[in-house]
């Protein structure tokens, strides 16, 4: 069974989790050049490599960052934003 790291409720199923993307910054919300804002939108990196991905703990109702190897498929730590928890 895969199971993720929640920063509050520690190793559960996958299946308690919902997916919510890669982590990227958004564009300065003033930026006039819309290809800035259209390869916001449409661009993702596929480069195999270390990711940091918003997840989302059912259960608890937790949005937190995973940083994960998609090379390796192994989950490096999990954090929620501004307290950082090591798995």
């Amino acid at each position: 069974m895969k199971l993720l790291h929640c920063p509050y409720q520690g190793w559960r199923p996958l299946h308690e989790f919902a997916y919510g993307g890669e982590l990227r910054l958004a564009p300065d919300p003033e930026a006039q050049d819309q290809s800035t804002w259209a390869s916001y939108v449409w661009n993702r990196s596929g480069t195999p490599g270390v990711k940091r991905e918003w997840w989302f703990h059912t259960p608890s109702g937790t949005w937190f960052i995973t940083e994960r190897d998609t090379e390796h498929d192994q989950i490096l730590r999990t954090f929620v934003i501004g307290e950082e928890v090591h798995s």
